[in-house]
């Protein structure tokens, strides 16, 4: 009974709702990385500008053998050049096949393909050229690759440079600058040899277009020089560099059947930015969420990822992003149905945040360009607001073995509930609910004081607390 008295009081006291962040120095020793990725095991890989990639560890060490060098293919002259992105086959354990994307010596695009020799080392002697593509300019190389829940190999190109787009290469369906390009790389060898390196997916939106090329999936970009997939729901998610005044981050449902046009060089962000033929008939993707270069000091956002791992519950759903001039960074949060909050919750200098990466269990990472480190992002505390909500009833609490939930306000349904310790660590999700009253078994949980995260359809989410007796 003291123990139950304690926890009790325990309940009494005042705490506040917040998103707050800290960065854990996980691995450092690197040299420029600009892209974290994982293999589909608990192992991250770095690639580093100059045409390295490394593996780093669970425990932060990184492998003395680098896992590819290919510097002397890459041209790295600073700025946006070098070896810019990888992304590792969905059937790598099997078959090996990893790809990357890089400015060569002649300083253009190249997309290819490497093979692991052994589990931690590939042969730089396997490569296979996918795509190879003309940059008139140093910079807006775009640079990054990611495998689409459909399989297929997804590579966002910058819109050949210069400043301003001068030759109006995002919105010409005739260069592959300044796209989204979405290819099938699953050929056989047979096709290899025959000189097929990729095949396009029959459902890619232009395919049918003479006037287009089979590979865009979308176009009207400028330098989305990140994007991601929302593990949990597929959705795609792209941060493009603006141009004057504006950096936006762009989110396209799952179920898109492609063809987007994201607006540049018509619009950056919401805004005009030119008026010239065509620009006030085009239908574009309208950015979730955008910031002004004036308001925060930023000047070029670096692309992440929602957060879906189990560690850090407070942060699930969250899109984060950073800048790099700034190196702020913040997160988008969906507050309402097609409603977006953009915040910024910390704000470092001197790091160069130039990437983030997710691990196999879905937790995020940052990395520093100039610091050569790489840090995991945390919940900075336990920090929840214990309001209640008297449109849900939770009961009985202290609980045993069930607990319920009755929602009073029959229009507003309870989607999801998540249960977790006073550390932050998530011990239980449920979702997907059709009824009212809901119960669910408390077996699972020793005796103590937990948190409970309800969230309703409407966007709306109540935090409690728990005892278990």
């Amino acid at each position: 009974m003291k123990n139950i008295t304690c926890l009790l009081a325990c309940c009494m006291m005042s705490l506040t709702f917040a998103q707050d962040i800290s960065l854990e120095s996980f691995a450092t020793g690197l040299s420029s990385p600009v892209n974290i990725k994982h293999a589909g095991d608990d192992r991250l890989f770095a690639a580093e500008r100059a045409g390295t990639i490394k593996i780093i560890n669970t425990d932060g060490s990184l492998n003395t053998t680098n896992f590819l060098d290919i510097d002397n293919l890459v041209t790295d002259l600073g700025g946006e050049q070098g070896l810019l992105a990888m992304a590792f086959h969905p059937n790598y354990a099997t078959n090996g096949f990893f790809y990357v994307n890089y400015i060569d010596n002649n300083q253009n695009t190249v997309i290819s393909r490497f093979t692991r020799s052994s589990f931690g080392i590939a042969d730089p002697n396997s490569k296979v050229i996918l795509l190879n593509i003309l940059q008139p300019f140093s910079n807006h190389n775009g640079g990054d690759l990611h495998f689409g829940p459909d399989g297929y190999l997804y590579i966002s190109l910058g819109d050949g440079g210069s400043g301003g787009d001068p030759d109006n290469r995002a919105q010409n369906l005739n260069t592959l600058l300044g796209k989204m390009l979405r290819i099938d790389v699953n050929v056989t060898p047979a096709e290899i040899a025959a000189g097929t390196t990729y095949l396009i997916p029959a459902d890619n939106p232009f395919i049918s277009d003479s006037a287009a090329l089979d590979e865009i999936w979308a176009y009207g970009l400028r330098n989305t020089w990140k994007f991601s997939f929302d593990r949990s729901t597929g959705d795609l998610w792209t941060a493009d560099v603006g141009q004057n005044f504006i950096e936006e981050i762009n989110k396209v449902d799952a179920s898109s059947t492609g063809g987007e046009n994201y607006g540049w060089k018509c619009f950056e962000g919401t805004s005009i930015f030119s008026s010239q033929a065509g620009c006030d008939t085009i239908n574009h993707e309208t950015p979730v969420a955008e910031y002004s270069h004036g308001s925060t000091g930023g000047c070029s956002i670096t692309g992440g990822y929602v957060y879906r791992g189990t560690n850090q519950s407070t942060l699930d759903g969250l899109y984060f992003f950073a800048d790099f001039c700034n190196d702020d960074i913040g997160y988008v949060e969906e507050v309402s149905p097609g409603n977006y909050d953009l915040t910024f919750v910390e704000d470092l200098s001197g790091l160069g945040l130039s990437a983030f990466g997710e691990d196999v269990n879905g937790e995020l990472y940052i990395v520093s360009l100039f610091q050569g480190t790489v840090f995991k992002i945390n919940e900075d505390n336990l920090s929840v607001d214990n309001h209640s909500t008297s449109a849900i009833k939770m009961y009985p609490n202290p609980a045993n073995t069930l607990l319920n939930f009755n929602t009073l306000d029959t229009t507003n349904q309870i989607e999801s509930i998540a249960i977790h310790d006073v550390q932050g660590k998530l011990i239980a999700r449920h979702s997907n609910f059709e009824e009212q009253l809901i119960t669910i078994s408390t077996e699972m949980l020793t005796t103590g004081l937990y948190i409970v995260d309800i969230r309703n359809s409407n966007g709306d989410k109540s935090i409690r607390t728990l005892i278990i007796k």
